[in-house]
Formats: structure tokens, sequence, C-alpha cells
């Protein structure tokens, strides 16, 4: 491990880095880079398709005493590895905002956000798993049992990459079953503090298994090994179509949480000032790189200008700078992020849309850093409106009626989630019966946690994550009809 001098005394960093050398065979090692400034701040072993093959023979070893265990025996683990994120809680968030660049602040919730699914599923871990079946046979006792299916393979991203890890990780283990985790590669440091940090939680060689490499040569072998009875993955909706049909042969259980497109629709008996401040939430939290994110804000033509001055003001107020100086917004990821950005604004304008601020890279910081921007009067053809944008771009519309702008926000093969505002309860019922997302959010932006199911419909995705159908992937069912004799 080749760590650079910005690392700032964070404890776990090493002995996590230094875990990763040599854990599966392979080849080369991988720059991770500070998206703030370019920086190298570690160069971490990588591993190549043998490594990914010896990952799952060591969770393929473990998992059947992992699974034996009584479960408040793995429970017990999980709690633990909970207390050591929250210990490690500043640690995780520096080494967030080294790797990833968001604001310091965000990366601290983040590790909060991360170590409540440990704890849920800690919990989760204890309850019963068998249920009675009324008998239609005579004599005859029928029972339903849910086993852990085996060793399941987790892939994550680098916008959230801690808490898709625990999100996915603590299901599958409170479930009884063994993991390996590929994290994304701009990414790898947080996973593999998390990995170190179970390490020390006591959880048994193999149980969890980390493996930085080339994602399609590591995710591709574990597609292809029936071994692998289960695949969660968080990611695009391109990379999911393709994770689908490549684990089509050894018919997995997949969760594929993938991109979303959501609408922000705005009617005009709304709260206006609660609008404008809930819009820069769900535009501007993770700089726009989130699949949460509003993409589409539709307001009611009669609250129109008003909401576009309004919006406007608050958005030139969001700073932007270097995570660890705390700013609403940081550096986006890398330069293709910038580029995307860049594309869109340029389409959107010669489409007839209007630039109310930003639009362009803020050189003084560095070439990753966008400024925040509104788009107003941008039209349904424009590409912004139909391409996820995953970053800080905000494009505003109007329209007129209920019925117009269900048909507009629902012409999207995304389905994760919308954001509503309304006073109106007749209105407000009708419209989340109508919006074809997997989630929806009336009057408040935030709406995740552990105990909710998220999740989308159409192609953002299939299956759930958080809550008690977050197990349900890596669980079968076992039916058992005994008859005494």
């Amino acid at each position: 491990m080749n760590a650079m001098s910005n690392w700032d005394n964070v404890e776990i960093a090493d002995t996590a880095l230094l875990q990763s050398e040599g854990a599966y065979p392979g080849q080369g090692r991988l720059a991770v880079r500070n998206p703030a400034d370019g920086a190298v701040i570690a160069q971490v072993a990588l591993s190549d398709a043998t490594g990914a093959r010896a990952a799952v023979e060591a969770a393929q070893d473990a998992f059947p005493h992992w699974a034996a265990m009584l479960p408040q025996d793995r429970a017990a683990l999980l709690h633990r590895w909970h207390a050591l994120i929250l210990q490690s809680r500043e640690d995780l968030a520096r080494i967030m905002v080294l790797e990833q660049g968001k604001p310091i602040s965000e990366a601290r919730g983040e590790i909060d956000y991360a170590a409540s699914f440990v704890q849920f599923y800690a919990e989760e871990a204890l309850r019963p798993n068998i249920e009675g079946v009324t008998s239609h046979l005579a004599d005859a006792e029928m029972e339903l049992w849910r086993e852990p299916v085996g060793v399941a393979a987790l892939v994550t991203p680098w916008n959230f990459p801690c808490a898709m890890i625990t999100r996915k990780a603590a299901a599958a283990l409170a479930a009884g079953c063994s993991v390996v985790i590929h994290p994304s590669a701009e990414t790898p440091l947080s996973a593999l503090a998390l990995a170190e940090l179970a390490r020390r939680a006591g959880f048994p060689e193999g149980v969890m298994n980390t493996v930085v490499g080339d994602a399609s040569t590591v995710v591709g072998e574990w597609t292809a090994d029936a071994r692998v009875r289960a695949l969660s993955f968080t990611g695009s909706t391109e990379i999911g179509r393709l994770l689908y049909r490549q684990s089509g042969d050894t018919i997995k259980r997949l969760v594929l949480e993938l991109g979303g497109h959501a609408p922000f629709i705005l009617f005009e008996n709304a709260d206006m000032d609660r609008a404008v401040a809930e819009a820069v939430k769900a535009k501007f939290a993770t700089s726009g790189q989130d699949c949460l994110g509003a993409n589409r804000f539709y307001v009611q033509r009669s609250v129109y200008d008003e909401f576009c001055t309004r919006f406007t003001k608050a958005v030139e107020a969001l700073t932007l700078g270097h995570g660890m100086n705390d700013p609403d917004i940081g550096p986006l990821i890398h330069d293709r992020a910038i580029a995307k950005q860049v594309e869109q604004v340029e389409d959107a304008q010669a489409k007839g849309a209007r630039l109310l601020t930003g639009g362009s890279v803020d050189d003084s910081l560095g070439p990753l850093f966008f400024r925040p921007t509104v788009l107003a009067d941008v039209p349904d053809e424009a590409l912004i409106m139909s391409e996820e944008n995953f970053g800080p771009v905000a494009p505003i519309t109007p329209f007129d009626t209920e019925d117009e702008v269900v048909a507009r926000a629902n012409a999207t093969e995304y389905g994760l989630v919308a954001y509503l505002h309304s006073h109106d309860p007749r209105r407000i019922y009708r419209m989340t019966r109508s919006l074809q997302f997997g989630m929806v959010a009336v009057n408040r932006t935030k709406v995740t946690g552990a105990p909710i199911p998220f999740g989308g419909v159409k192609q953002s995705g299939l299956g759930r994550e958080g809550a008690r159908q977050g197990l349900e992937a890596f669980t079968d069912i076992k039916y058992v009809c005994r008859d005494w004799g």
C-alpha cells in the first residue's frame, strides 16, 4: 500500500488497505484519486478472475457454518460491526471525502445511514423464520421455512460507497448467506475499511470477502458461477440489463437497483417556501449524483415564474468547494460526468431552454467542479428530459393540467421515485395512485431509511432493499409436509 500524505491521521486507513494486499490473486494496482484535485491518495492491489473465483471458494467454504449458526450469534456479530462503524464514523467519513468528494457533513450522514442498516438487520436476524400453514390434507402438518440461498454477490456503486454495501451485506449476512463484494473502482477504500471493521468485529473467515478489480472480469466470473446463488447490484440500467442477461444461465436471485429519472411536480396550491427548499434538497444532495435526485421539474403555470425566480435565488446561494471545507456541492466523480453536464446543458439551450444560473465548470476550483445550474422552459425533446442527469443541473418546465403532468412524468423507462407538492388531499391521492414509480414523496424529499423497502418499477430495477423485504432475495422457502404415521 502506497498511501499519500493527505490521509490526515485517519487511523483505520492503513490497516484496511494493507489487509487488501494479496488477499486474492491478481495483477496490477489501482490508483485511487481524489476527485477534488486529482491527487493519488492510495494504490490498491487489483484482483483478476482467479481472485474472483478464490473469493467465491472462500465464501462457499464458510457458508455451511455461517448458515448453521444460531441467529442470535449472527446478530451479535452484526451488532459489533455496527458499533465499530459508529466508533470509526469520522475516519470513514474522511476516507469517503478523499475518494468520492462529497461534503464532509454528507459523508458523516452516510456513515450513520450505513450503520442503521447493520443495526436493523442485526435485529431482523432474530425474527422467527417459520410459518404455519393451514393443512388441506388429513393428518398432515405443514410448515414453511426461510433458509439462506448460499453465496451472495454484492456489486456496489461509487456515489454511496458505504451505505450501499451495508444495505446489501447486512441483509444477506442476517439471512445466513456468505458474501462476495465488488466495490466501484472509484471508491474501493470505503469498502476495504468496512471489511476491516467486519474482521475486527469477529466475522468468521470467508463469510465476507471484498474483491477490487475490473468489474467486467470480477463480476463476469460471479454471474457465470453456479455457486453464487444471488446477485444484488446498484448502478446504471444499462449495466443492470447486462447482468440480468449474464445471470440467466445460472438462474440467480436478482436484486437490481438501477437508474432513476425522478419528476418533481409542483401544483399551484402547494407551500412555495417549502417546495423551494425541498427542490434544492431533491436536486443537489450528493452534488446531484444520486439515483433519487430530481431530474425533471414540472411546475404549474400559474406559479411557474415565481418558482423559477425563487429556486434560482436559492441555487445561487449554494456553495461549491472541496469536501473537507463542507460546501453544499463538491466535485463530480470524473471527467465523463462533467462531459455529460456540458452536453445536456448545451443541448437544452439549443432547443430553446433559458439558462438562469450556472452552466459551466468553475475553473478556479478544478476541472470536476460544475456550477449548480438552473434551466427554464426546457422542452420535453431535450436530452436532459429523457436521460438521467446525475449532476447539479435542474431543468424546469411548465404544465397546465393534472392529466398532462401525469402523462409527461410517466413517459420514461424509469420508475424509481417521484416528488409531489400539493395541499389538496384528493389530488395527492389521485397522483400517488397514477404515478408509475416505486416510491412517492409527498411534500418532502427524504423518504429512505432502513425500515422501508427501497426500489423501483419498470427499468429502475427488480426487488427491494431495506425492511423485511430486503431479506427475501437472500432466502429460499422450504415447504415441509409431515405425516407422523
